[in-house]
């Protein structure tokens, strides 16, 4: 994610990422239904290989967003006594998910296309299964576009892994306009699975990427570099603010959450402390709408035993 995409992510509100995580979910899941719908038929077609694997990606699309249509529905639901910090995680539970479907799919697809390679087939009607890939890939890019949309702005885990698929989506429907080209009109049998094999890797790929990002979340990851140090910049720049330790940061779904420890002149009175502390945590609040910030405070120059002091 850029800076740009960072600064939006933290000035959306949270109304407003749930409307778009809702219409990204919502809209990928008419795509993945339309796109079955026309390559199941240009298959039994064409019987190229090559549209087997991108009817598989788009069923596997399908089944994905499906999931991400529920969890992410759940994962926007309150806070409530048994989840006091909300439910966001149901978005990396969902991406751990998709990554096991699409890499079953790159599976699939990878001893198909072996079994194809040691007997080529010749592929039919070339001219449809191209229209049909026309199609594919006008939706699918805006769709992709839609979704990049929905990332910057919500940082969605669920949304983004959405997004990967579909944009190695892009990269297969284009290898299938290869193989149709090379096998169907030049007689070239064998690009059509050896392209094949090339699409199930980059699905796979994007399985692994997946699962890393949700991997990310679910063990509380920290922000990156650039987004501490922004932090940091906020809570230094308060005038009572001598410094600061202790800051802990994750995310789960489109929420943040933000702990850090003040230190404060020792001479400051309770009350003093408190409207200082109140004002850090409104100014951090302010730069990152969504998250739940929670502020201790300590007298400046006591050395601290915690366990993540000074960081």
């Amino acid at each position: 994610m850029t800076s740009a995409d960072t600064v939006a992510a933290n000035n959306t509100t949270g109304a407003e990422a749930e409307r778009l995580k809702r219409l990204a979910t919502y809209a990928a899941v008419a795509v993945a239904a339309t796109l079955i719908a026309i390559k199941l038929w240009a298959w039994a077609t064409t019987n190229s290989v090559a549209m087997l694997a991108s009817l598989v990606d788009s069923t596997l699309d399908l089944v994905a967003s499906g999931l991400n249509l529920f969890a992410v529905r759940h994962a926007l639901t309150p806070a409530d006594k048994e989840h006091r910090f909300g439910h966001g995680k149901a978005e990396a539970l969902a991406g751990l998910g998709q990554a096991a479907f699409i890499g079953g799919s790159a599976a699939f697809l990878f001893f198909q296309s072996l079994e194809r390679l040691a007997a080529p087939e010749p592929v039919h009607q070339t001219t449809i299964g191209l229209a049909v890939i026309a199609v594919s890939l006008v939706l699918t890019l805006a769709l992709v576009l839609f979704q990049r949309y929905v990332i910057a702005r919500t940082r969605s885990l669920a949304i983004g892994a959405d997004q990967l698929h579909y944009t190695t989506d892009i990269a297969t429907n284009l290898a299938v306009v290869a193989a149709l080209v090379a096998a169907g009109l030049w007689g070239w049998t064998i690009a059509d699975p050896i392209l094949g094999l090339a699409i199930a890797a980059v699905i796979a790929w994007g399985a692994f990427k997946i699962l890393r990002g949700a991997y990310d979340e679910l063990m509380d990851r920290e922000f990156d570099d650039a987004e501490r140090q922004r932090i940091k910049d906020i809570v230094n720049r308060h005038a009572g603010v001598e410094s600061l330790h202790d800051l802990r940061t994750r995310r789960a779904g489109h929420r943040a959450f933000i702990q850090l420890h003040l230190e404060l002149p020792p001479q400051m009175t309770l009350l003093e402390a408190h409207r200082i502390s109140d004002e850090v945590e409104e100014a951090i609040m302010a730069a990152f709408p969504d998250a739940e910030v929670i502020t201790h405070q300590d007298p400046a120059g006591i050395e601290m035993t915690h366990s993540f002091a000074k960081r």
